[in-house]
């Protein structure tokens, strides 16, 4: 791999070149992600490129364990965690080692307390920032923004989530593709779980109607990345700027729907390729008026909104409703996204409610109540 040139005018080198991110990206364990990684990271060695694999997780499936012949596996990194001693990344080795090209794994994994990090796609673009082009991992359902609509149609709440604007960075996002029907034949022939395992699969995701529900939800996201790369639009970092007609404001409060709130104004921001605000509103003598409670629920419904990247805002006042109208006035807002306030029927209609003096006053935007989800129950 060329290093890079110092221009002898200058005492300074040249900035290095970001590596490449590619996402090999699935609806379910078992559809062919790691396999297909590992035969392109083959291809690449064949070409004469400098690969390693930085993670591998086998699964005791010999055909995928297979494709890994010939190829230089860095070390994994023992950590010890309350007495039991797991295996993560070594990132450190694989940054000394510098590679063209690592493949590595699971790319929404959580690594174990005690690891630089907290999430492997942290290290992923620790990786990438050093120049080393990444191949990596992971399934939609793993996709923060889709956490609720994936709790919906499986009943179960997902708990390692990556970001969307990490996933919208790469430069290649590869669906892989399987009827649901050849999946479950898969699974039933044992060549995805041990016998065990996969009987436990069978009473979670893997009915065929939620992977059927699962796969349209992949082919969709695939579209929408795809879209999103034509168009240039990808969200390349805190830097990106785009001439959005349409501007999208998110309610936050203390109600524990907030998350899901700010989930689904993300994702329609995404799609409409909008700039989205997460805004709260307090009274004037800020949040140190909130009692405790609420206080930390708001400064955690934020950070959840700035980890998505979404810029927040705190306004004071002592007249909410109109506080947020005029916000989206000012900022250009044409969306707004409301949460329905919990445990009220026919009540949360009542004039002095904060949703219906909103409808009232934004008569020229276009306000959205959204209902708390509840999860399917099989």
């Amino acid at each position: 791999m060329s290093q890079p040139t110092t221009n002898s005018n200058s005492p300074e080198a040249a900035p290095r070149r970001r590596g490449e991110l590619t996402i090999f990206l699935g609806y379910a364990a078992g559809v062919g992600k790691t396999y297909k990684m590992l035969e392109e990271a083959q291809e690449a060695r064949r070409q004469g490129r400098d690969v390693v694999v930085g993670y591998f997780e086998p699964h005791g499936r010999v055909d995928t364990i297979q494709r890994t012949e010939g190829l230089e596996m860095i070390p994994r990194r023992k950590l010890t965690y309350r007495g039991r001693e797991f295996e993560e990344m070594d990132t450190a080795a694989i940054l000394a080692r510098h590679p063209e090209i690592c493949a590595v794994d699971e790319f929404p994994h959580t690594n174990v307390p005690g690891a630089e990090r907290v999430k492997r796609w942290e290290d992923v673009m620790i990786l990438l920032d050093s120049g080393i082009s990444v191949m990596t991992t992971m399934n939609v359902q793993h996709l923060e923004s889709l956490n609720d609509q994936v709790r919906d149609i499986t009943g179960i709440r997902v708990r390692e989530t990556i970001p969307d604007w990490v996933v919208e960075q790469a430069d290649e996002v590869v669906l892989i593709d399987v009827p649901p029907a050849a999946l479950l034949n898969r699974l039933h022939r044992g060549a995805i779980y041990g016998k065990e395992k996969a009987q436990q699969a069978l009473t979670n995701f893997f009915k065929e109607s939620t992977l059927g529900a699962l796969r349209e939800i992949a082919l969709r996201q695939t579209a929408h990345e795809v879209d999103l790369r034509q168009d240039g639009l990808s969200a390349a970092g805190p830097s990106r700027m785009v001439d959005s007609a349409e501007r999208i404001l998110i309610h936050v409060n203390e109600s524990p729907a907030t998350a899901a709130l700010i989930r689904r104004g993300k994702r329609v921001a995404d799609y409409l390729q909008a700039d989205c605000f997460a805004v709260c509103v307090v009274p004037p003598g800020g949040m140190a008026a909130l009692p405790k409670q609420d206080r930390e629920t708001i400064e955690r419904h934020l950070d959840f909104a700035r980890k998505l990247r979404i810029e927040t805002r705190v306004l004071q006042s002592a007249h909410a409703a109109e506080a947020l109208v005029e916000f989206a006035r000012e900022n250009g807002v044409a969306q707004i996204f409301l949460s329905k306030p919990a445990n009220r029927l026919a009540g949360w209609m009542r004039k002095n409610d904060l949703v219906m003096q909103v409808v009232r006053l934004a008569n020229d935007r276009q306000v959205t109540v959204v209902a708390e989800r509840r999860p399917v129950v099989f």
